[in-house]
């Protein structure tokens, strides 16, 4: 997965000896490791070189030369970013000269960029933006040339190529992290762009829609579409009635681009801004979360009981989790053979959905298509899961009407008006909106396997075991695997996160080098908390501070097993009958095979 960024010094020795440089930047002296950078030593000692196109440990190119500082003895300026310190060398960072090649560097980037900063869903936050008025550029002296590419505005991601820079991170992360390789260089010289693979529409490509690439990116070339004015029309439309449900991730992280302290970003303060912009009802997909847990555990119960026996075939082992729509995209472009093995459960925006246009529906006693149910989601996927053909209701009408990330929410707070500091905390409304502790976690990597197995144990034996009994998932590793001990009954299982871990895993189960019960993949690094929704920070990996926040949530439930949950249990006991019920497989399951990503890739 992607590294923070936010480590000071860097040792990239083999051996781990630490060898020190002393060195001096801008008339301060410096002591770090050999093998630091300029960039890393610089700040080490409070002094931020300015960088577009660098992430740590995996885009250290040195291409936009924003970076660029003046080295006593050397002719040339060198890239702070990959270049290592040495013992007695002195650096400038802000010297007339590196300064003017800075200013240059810059001027021409904006020479090829689309410079309409108020229309730009990233000014404020876009690191071009914050560089270019540091600089103090003002005006260009050099006539502006615009890509002007077309674009399909429809898929979940929008590329604008005329706010592009090249940089290449977009095309580093598709492919190193997530092992996609969408993106890539098109045309030559001074025409170089950057495209889909193979200049092939991005609808026809394998894109999972994971958004990875949209929050790696520096400036706003890339984004998500916006889909806030369908929820603004269907809120001020008398004839619907607008729900809305936050997604467990959420939570850990909605108040970060309206500056609202950690200690004060609560689900129940959320759902106050939610009902002053207009939503009627605001409800928790923790439920949801809980009640997937419930259909996948018995499905998963279901099938080792027909192992046990010997019946059926090798085709559905290991059972994998289905809760992530870019894995599943994944799967079905590039592991066909696997589709069999994902759980049929829906994934608990969508179970959300189904249950509000039916369930719920009754409970209001209003017609369901009078509902128009949004989800707030840390994910760009979840914009392409809602609009399958398979998440529909039984008149054709969609379980999910729309799918917003965590940035669009937040554009919608501020549009409305709603002043933060007003904000109270406010109940959410029932029987939808209670969620437990192991709902909540269903926001981290590691976090729906703890939660299934817990629950697994109980419908297994009829008792909770200890709530941390299973912790061997938790952490960032990319691929863990442990041996789950449900009262004798030893299940194997397999956590993954980040496109790139799955594949190997995938790999390596196809080749029979490993054998599991049950595996869960998250397509984005950290799970959920690292999502392609979640809001951006220049430079910052935050998916390991806002999983402690969940864990955190988990530890201070009053209940921490979903089969404890309240209002599950009331819908299975007046609504659905039981676990994988003949009416619970027909809403809260799904065929996989009823669509299918391009052609060009199945097997």
């Amino acid at each position: 997965m992607v590294e923070p960024t936010n480590t000071t010094v860097s040792d990239n020795t083999e051996s781990g000896a630490h060898n020190m440089v002393k060195l001096t930047i801008d008339n301060c002296e410096v002591v770090v490791p050999e093998h630091t950078t300029i960039l890393d030593a610089a700040k080490s000692v409070g002094i931020q070189i300015p960088t577009l196109c660098y992430l740590r440990d995996l885009n250290e190119i040195g291409g936009c030369r924003v970076c660029v500082v003046e080295v006593e003895g050397c002719d040339q300026l060198v890239a702070a970013c990959n270049n290592y310190v040495l013992d007695g060398m002195v650096v400038r960072t802000n010297s007339p000269k590196a300064r003017e090649a800075r200013r240059t560097n810059v001027q021409l980037l904006l020479s090829q960029h689309d410079s309409q900063c108020t229309s730009c869903v990233r000014s404020g936050n876009c690191n071009l933006q914050t560089i270019a008025n540091d600089l103090g550029i003002f005006y260009l002296p050099y006539q502006r040339h615009l890509a002007g590419e077309g674009w399909d505005f429809d898929f979940p991601i929008i590329r604008e190529n005329d706010k592009c820079i090249k940089c290449m991170r977009c095309i580093k992360v598709c492919e190193s992290v997530q092992g996609l390789g969408i993106w890539d260089l098109t045309n030559r010289a001074t025409h170089t762009a950057v495209g889909t693979r193979g200049r092939a529409p991005i609808g026809k490509t394998d894109c999972v829609a994971c958004g990875q690439c949209i929050t790696h990116c520096p400036t706003g070339a890339l984004r998500e579409r916006d889909d806030t004015e369908t929820v603004f029309d269907a809120l001020a439309d008398p004839d619907k009635i607008v729900l809305v449900q936050i997604a467990p991730a959420v939570r850990s992280a909605w108040g970060e681009e309206l500056g609202i302290p950690r200690e004060e970003t609560t689900v129940e303060r959320l759902a106050c801004a939610l009902r002053r912009v207009g939503f009627e009802y605001v409800f928790d997909t923790d439920f949801s979360a809980d009640l997937t847990i419930m259909e996948e555990g018995s499905e998963l119960l279901e099938r080792l009981g027909v192992a046990a026996k010997g019946e059926g075939d090798s085709r559905g082992w290991p059972m994998f989790t289905s809760c992530c729509p870019g894995w599943v995209r994944f799967v079905k472009a590039r592991y066909p053979e696997f589709v069999d093995s994902l759980s049929t459960s829906k994934s608990p925006q969508q179970m959300f959905g189904a249950i509000a246009k039916t369930y719920y529906a009754k409970v209001l006693g209003v017609e369901p298509e009078r509902l128009f149910v949004v989800s707030v989601m840390p994910c760009t996927a979840k914009k392409a899961e809602c609009a399958l053909p398979s998440m529909v209701g039984e008149g054709g009408a969609p379980d999910v009407d729309v799918a917003l990330t965590v940035r669009e929410m937040v554009r919608m707070i501020r549009a409305s008006h709603v002043s933060v500091d007003t904000l109270t905390e406010e109940p959410l409304d029932t029987p939808l909106g209670f969620g437990t502790g192991a709902g909540v976690i269903f926001g981290a990597t590691g976090g729906v396997m703890e939660a299934a197995v817990r629950s697994a144990y109980y419908l297994v034996t009829g008792k909770n075991p200890d709530a941390d009994f299973f912790t061997d998932v938790r952490g960032l590793d990319g691929w863990k695997e442990a041996v789950a001990d449900i009262d004798g009954t030893k299940v194997r299982v397999a956590v993954a996160h980040g496109l790139g871990n799955a594949a190997r895993l995938l790999d390596a189960i196809r080749d029979g080098r490993v054998n599991y019960d049950f595996v869960e993949v998250m397509a984005c690094p950290g799970g959920c908390v690292g999502g392609g929704g979640q809001p951006i920070h220049e430079g910052r990996e935050c998916a390991a501070e806002r999983e402690l926040i969940l864990r955190d949530i988990d530890t201070n439930s009053k209940l921490r097993f979903s089969h404890e949950n309240p209002s599950v249990v009331e819908c299975y006991e007046k609504y659905f009958g039981e676990p994988n019920s003949e009416k619970a497989e027909q809403l809260l399951h799904s065929n996989h095979f009823a669509w299918g990503m391009p052609a060009a890739r199945q097997q």
